[in-house]
Parts: C-alpha cells; structure tokens; sequence
C-alpha cells in the first residue's frame, strides 16, 4: 500500500471508521499520483483551458476542439513510461491501446497516432533493445487495429538509460451532435461492461507508475503491466461505435488506470449519483479471482457504457456479432456512494468523491539557480561540425521508425512522416496538421524557457504547414514530485508553456503527468512532451522542401547567440550547460502570424516552402529543406539578421526561437517584402548542387550520406 499516514486519517475521518482490505486497495489506487494528481493538480490550473473553438477543455477522457461547422476533434496525450521500461513490447502497445479507448469513449473515430519518444544512447545495447520493442509495439498495435501514425519524433540522451518515455497522443474525429462524456447523469440506468475478459494483468499498475523505479522492477513489477490485446480492440472499436451509433447512451468511460474502481466511481461521481456494482457479473479470465484483484485489475480492452436498461438486449447482440462479451455489472444509484456487492453482501461502501476526488498536496518547491557563466568551446572546422551534427542521432532520419507504421490507412494523410507536421484531409476543404515536440535539454536548463520553448517549436510547426494553431495537448515528465527541486521545475515549466498557449489563443485542452520518472536517483531531463493540433484549408498547405531554381530565401526572425543547449553542443562537444534559447512571446506570436497572413494572401503560391529554424539551427534547417527538395542553395551569411556580432559557428547553429525559412518566387519577392512589418531578410536563392554557406560548400550526397541511414546502423 502507498497510502501515507496523513491520507488513511483523512480517510477515516471521512468514513468515520476502519477501511476493510478492499476499501484500502481501492483507495490505495485512486490516491496514487497517477490516478489523482495530487501534487500536480494546483500547478495545472495555471494552463489556460478556454478558447473560441473549445467545445471540452481538460477533466474528462479527452478534449474537444471544433474543426468545421460538422466535426469536432477528439485529442488525448498519455504516458505509458515504467511499463514499456519492464516490458518494451507490452508497454507500448497497451499505451496505444489505452488512448485509443480515450478518444472513443468521446464517441469519436480515431483518424490519427503520434509518438514522443526518449531513449538513452544507442551505443548502450539495453537502449538499442527497449527502442526496439517500443517502436515495434506501437507498430503492431497501430497497424493492427487500422489507426496510422502519421508523426512524431524521437530523442536518445543518457538521463533516459534506465527511465525510457512513450508518450502517445491520439486525435479521433467525431460529429458535433454525436459527442458523448463520461458521465452517469441518470438513476436507473446500468453499467454495461465489455471487450476484454477480467484478469490479473496490470494489478497496481498505477501504484507501480506513481514510485520511481528500481534496479529490481524488471521482475518485481512484471505483473503490474498490462497485456495487450489489439486484435480484441479492433472489434471493441467497431462494436462502440455501433452501439453509440444505434443507442442513446448515456455516458461512456474506458478502463485504464484503476481499472473498475476509476471507472465506475468516475463516472458516477462526475454526475453526482452513485453506483452499485455487482461482483459475481464481472466476466472473468482467471479461476480464483478475489473482489480485490478483480476491482484493481487493468486488463486492457475494456469499456463501460451507460444506458437504459430497456437498451442492454440490443447493445449485447452488437457485442455478440461483434464477437467480444458483454455484461450488466451494476446500476446508477440514487446518493454519493459506490458500493461493491458478492452475492447480496455489501463488501465496500465508499463516496464516490473520496474514490475521484482526493485531496491535493501542498508540496515544497526549491528554485534551481540557472547557470549565468558563460560556455565557452573550441569550434571544430564548420564542415566538419554541420556533418557531425546532422549525424546525431536527435538530427538524423528518422526513416527507421516510421518506416515501420502504416501512415496512409484510413486514406487521410497528405503529408506524410517527415515534414515539420503531418498533415490529414477531414473535408474537401480543410485539413488538420498535427505534431509532437519537446525540447529536454532547454528544460532542463531554464524551465521557464524551456517549456515555452516547447510548446512555440510544436506551434511553428503547424504553422509552417500553413496552419492556425487551435489547441494544445501534453505530457508532462519528471522525476520525483517530492524533490523541491523537481516540483519547481515542474511548476516554471506550466508557466512557461501556459504563457505562449495563451498569447497564440491555443488553449491546453487535454494531458498527463508522468511523475517518479527516476531509477536509484538517475533523474530524467525534465521533458514536456507538447502536441498541437492546427487547422487549414487544403489551399493553404506548405511544405519544406526547395521546389524551384531562383526562388528567394527568406529569413523571418532575428537571430541571437544562443547556442547553449544546442544540439551542437551536445553532439560535438558532449556537454548540456548553460542558459536555454528566450522565448521573446511577442515576437514569436507576431512572426507566427506573419506567416500565416502571407500564405492566405498568396493566390498566387508565389510561397513554395516554408520551414521553422529549432533543433540544430539554421544548419540543419537549410540541409533538411536541400534534401527534401533534392536541389541546393546558396546563403550570405553576412545578411542574416543578428542582434550580436556572433562567429559564423555559432551563427549557424543557434537555436534562437521564432524563426522560420520562407521560399519565395523571384517575380513574387519585391511585393512579398513589402507585406512584412517584421524582421526579415532575403539570405540567399534555391540554385545549384549545394548546400553553399559564403565560401563553404557541401554536396547534397555529402548531406544525405550523414543524415540517413544512422539508426540504421545501429538497429542492424
């Protein structure tokens, strides 16, 4: 039990009396960090959760965001961390499993994948396994029940070895007037389980997510992690959309993390009823099940819907033609309390928001002081260093991994893997971009910074494409919570993203805390994994790649000399020290939305590319947008616009925010130039065979011989 001395006399001086052992099970769940947030709660209330086009901002399975006077989106963001460290395969697959089951439960069809993922070096073979079976779990899963992953990115640092991260978020695409909650608004109807059998899989996992791991997890916690089943999934998706197509439900809820006893309590109390919950109906894997193991188990697959009983008979023939079981295990009751019944016996008897709504903690917080000394390096031959950097493996393609999943199912996707956002059709005129970002090293440096540092690279991402950012989704990953110094990371980090979220009117509308991300004080880089959902018309589509000779190259944005905590500094010079890159919020909302005037206004498509300057700088920004195009360029490094007299090194790799590379056709560029009334330089032209850097030239097959083929080698 992790249930503290303070929390069991919160407890029974609620219930004025003892817990039985499955009361205590059930409350032991439900006041982990994982199910209550209990230590995160009051810092969340920073992010602004409201906007113009949220239907559902944060508090039930998944946030809802308005994409066309039709449709709205469903958007969720989940960690599933310490299982995929015991059990890489396993643990990636039940964590797709488990945001699928979020973005149905809203009633809405999942169209969409995108993964987040930390691993530590690939030169560590433990690594090299858990990358593996972590991208092959979401592979299979994802391939199998017939959802693409169409993004994501991936990043190998050392203070993910031992304390891997998956993160997936899931978008799913529903009819306004068929959204659904997960609530239980009306005494009388009844809870409808189905999908997966019962068994002991996944007991306590969330009690196991909610302490730090150890060097004994991999066997001592096996069992806490859940067993996938996508397959079964696949029919539970086909049957709950059925059944919210033919009966009027009344709520719906999945079972992830606590299992029955999150579920139903949930649901009630989100209504303010109660629930009775009949034992002996529960369909079971396993002989021998106690009341314990069957309220705490995680089995996956499984849904609660409900309905008016006068429905049950219609919604188990869809169940039985779908092949997957059905049962009435309990009804709506009148009252607050949740009360569990073996054959006429009361066995627990709990107020449903005891179970839903713990008390949150007041925890200390520890400012870390940021690092004010200068770093300084000896700078490699620039060649030599573009090449180094483009190799690493936070640069490099990332063709090994999307290779492997099924981008194009579902007949949505227009742009695929590998431009700054994928890109999906919803109607013959609009589109949604979506993309996943975090940048761990920048937090760990200056939280503040770091965190709105993340959340700006996710939304010029989508902009880029040519979209307008909607909405925010996350998941937040730290080490311990009960560290000061941890909780404060935590706490400048909300601030940071809750700032830009707000002055774009991008609303953080669903998430997760992934806390305890430690193993024997091994701390991870604090990682706000942040995705953000855009919104185009299809006309309005931009991608990165040079289409033409003689187009001009355009530099938005200023660019200042902040090449601490670059990707350069870490893949040249092996070090993470400094100060992280300034959000200047202003300037980043008004370059933003010079680009997105610019494509509107552009009937013409004198803008051919576009692509935003984050990981790796302008180096790597220019190479990617020669390689995509398969044509060079040729860049004045003097007519970049700096605010310092910074080295050309520096110049190049920088990871100063708010900038974005804009191709413009030659008899389009006078007039374009004249529309802009923010900082901005033409810095070169699309021509030739190079990428040309003043005096400095790298062949394209030079370029494409550093950048692809890296994991691969690795991954032999």
């Amino acid at each position: 039990m992790t249930l503290t001395d303070s929390e069991v006399e919160y407890i029974k001086g609620i219930l004025k009396r003892d817990m039985n052992s499955l009361e205590e099970g059930m409350l032991d769940v439900m006041f982990s960090e994982h199910c209550s947030y209990k230590s995160s709660r009051p810092i969340l209330r920073l992010f602004p959760t409201e906007g113009e086009n949220i239907i559902l901002g944060p508090g039930d399975d998944a946030g809802l965001v308005s994409v066309t006077d039709k449709y709205a989106l469903a958007v969720g963001m989940e960690s599933h961390n310490h299982p995929s460290a015991i059990e890489p395969y396993g643990g990636a697959g039940t964590g797709i499993g488990g945001i699928l089951r979020d973005i149905i439960s809203m009633g809405a069809m999942p169209i969409a994948l995108l993964d987040s993922l930390r691993f530590g070096p690939l030169e560590d073979e433990k690594s090299r396994y858990l990358f593996e079976h972590v991208v092959k779990g979401i592979s299979d899963y994802g391939n199998r029940v017939g959802v693409p992953t169409v993004a994501g990115e991936v990043e190998f640092d050392e203070s993910f070895r031992t304390n891997p991260l998956v993160n997936v978020m899931c978008v799913g695409l529903v009819e306004k007037d068929k959204i659904v909650r997960g609530i239980a608004p009306n005494v009388g109807d009844v809870f409808l389980l189905m999908g997966g059998t019962t068994g002991r899989d996944g007991i306590h996992g969330v009690t196991f997510a909610s302490e730090e791991l150890t060097s004994d997890s991999e066997t001592e916690d096996r069992p806490a992690v859940q067993v996938a089943d996508p397959f079964t999934k696949k029919r539970v998706l086909e049957a709950s959309l059925e059944i919210l197509e033919k009966i009027n439900v009344s709520g719906v809820k999945d079972l992830g993390g606590g299992g029955l006893t999150c579920c139903i309590s949930e649901l009630a109390d989100s209504s303010d009823n109660g629930a009775s919950v009949n034992l002996r109906s529960i369909p079971l894997r396993e002989e021998g099940m106690t009341p314990y193991e069957i309220m705490l188990s995680e089995s996956q697959e499984r849904m609660v819907f409900v309905i008016n009983p006068d429905d049950v008979e219609l919604a188990k023939s869809i169940c039985d033609k779908h092949e997957i079981v059905s049962a009435v295990i309990g009804e709506v009751t009148d009252g607050d309390n949740m009360v569990i019944i073996d054959e006429g016996e009361e066995l627990a008897n709990l107020p449903t928001i005891l179970l839903a709504d713990p008390p949150s903690i007041d925890r200390e917080l520890k400012e870390i002081p940021e690092d004010e000394n200068k770093v300084s390096v000896k700078h490699p031959d620039l060649k030599e260093a573009i090449v180094e950097v483009l190799s690493s493996p936070n640069i490099a393609s990332k063709k090994w991994v999307y290779r492997q999943y099924d981008h194009e199912v579902q007949v949505r996707t227009v742009v695929k893997p590998g431009d700054d956002a994928a890109v999906l059709r919803i109607d013959d005129e609009t589109a949604i971009a979506l993309t996943t970002d975090a940048n761990t090293i920048h937090t760990k440096l200056s939280p503040f910074h770091g965190g709105a540092g993340s959340v700006a690279e996710a939304i010029r991402n989508v902009i880029s494409m040519g979209a307008t950012p909607y909405a925010v989704v996350d998941c937040l990953n730290f080490g311990n919570p009960e560290t000061p110094e941890i909780l404060w990371q935590f706490r400048e980090t909300i601030k940071g993203m809750s700032l830009v979220s707000e002055k774009f009117d991008a609303p953080v509308i669903s998430g997760n805390v992934s806390f305890y991300n430690e193993t024997e004080g091994i701390k991870i880089n604090p990682t706000p994994a942040v995705g953000v959902i855009g919104v185009e018309n299809i006309k309005n589509i931009r991608t990165m790649d040079f289409k033409n000779a003689g187009d001009k190259i355009l530099l938005i944005g200023e660019t200042f000399d902040e090449v601490e905590g670059s990707e350069y500094h870490r893949a040249v010079h092996g070090i993470e020290e400094g100060k992280a890159p300034r959000v200047r919020v202003d300037e980043e909302v008004a370059n933003g939305k010079t680009i997105l005037e610019l494509i509107d206004c552009d009937d013409k498509n004198a803008i051919t590319a576009v692509h935003d300057v984050s990981n790796g700088g302008l180096a790597v920004a220019l190479a990617e947008m020669v390689m995509a195009g398969d044509i060079g360029c040729e860049i004045d490094l003097s007519a970049i616009l700096a605010s310092d007299d910074i080295d050309d090194v520096d110049l190049l790799f920088s990871e100063s925010h708010g900038r974005y590379l804009v191709t413009v056709s030659e008899d389009a560029v006078d007039d374009m130039m004249d529309k802009i009334n923010v900082p901005v330089s033409i810095i070169g032209e699309v021509k030739g065979e190079t990428l040309k850097l003043n005096d400095l030239e790298l062949e394209i097959n030079e370029l494409n011989d550093a950048f692809h083929g890296v994991l691969e080698k690795y991954m032999v």
